[in-house]
């Protein structure tokens, strides 16, 4: 960056809540532009008190999104296998996609049930 840009940063860092308001207002009349849709900027401008940590997801649900007509058997298959269910049941599950196939299964397990469904032709998410 370039020292203008920094010395900016610097005493936008300076600024007090009512002072960043002011100026958001002032920009936004000078420039004829709406600042309500990057609410993002003006947290930056609060400064780095308001953190707020993301927590990764660690539990997935699969959810079987499409199946090709002449994939179906194979399809069919996997599900009865990964599912323990039996074939009328698999069958109906398989046959009113979109629908849930597993609920919170790690990472790793999700990806290996899409990878396996996937290689055959369906189409499925992990949610």
């Amino acid at each position: 960056m370039s020292e203008k840009i920094d010395q900016i940063i610097e005493d936008l860092k300076t600024l007090t809540l009512l002072e960043a308001s002011e100026l958001v207002t002032k920009i936004e009349e000078t420039f004829d532009v709406d600042a309500s849709a990057s609410v993002g900027g003006a947290m930056v401008m609060a400064g780095p008190a308001v953190a707020e940590e993301v927590e990764e997801k660690t539990e997935f649900n699969v959810m079987l999104e499409e199946v090709p007509a002449d994939k179906k058997i194979a399809i069919l298959k996997i599900v009865r296998g990964i599912t323990g269910l039996g074939l009328k049941e698999a069958k109906e599950l398989v046959e009113s996609t979109p629908k849930q196939i597993q609920e919170g299964v790690t990472k790793e397990t999700g990806e290996d049930i899409k990878k396996q469904i996937e290689d055959i032709g369906g189409k499925v998410s992990l949610v």
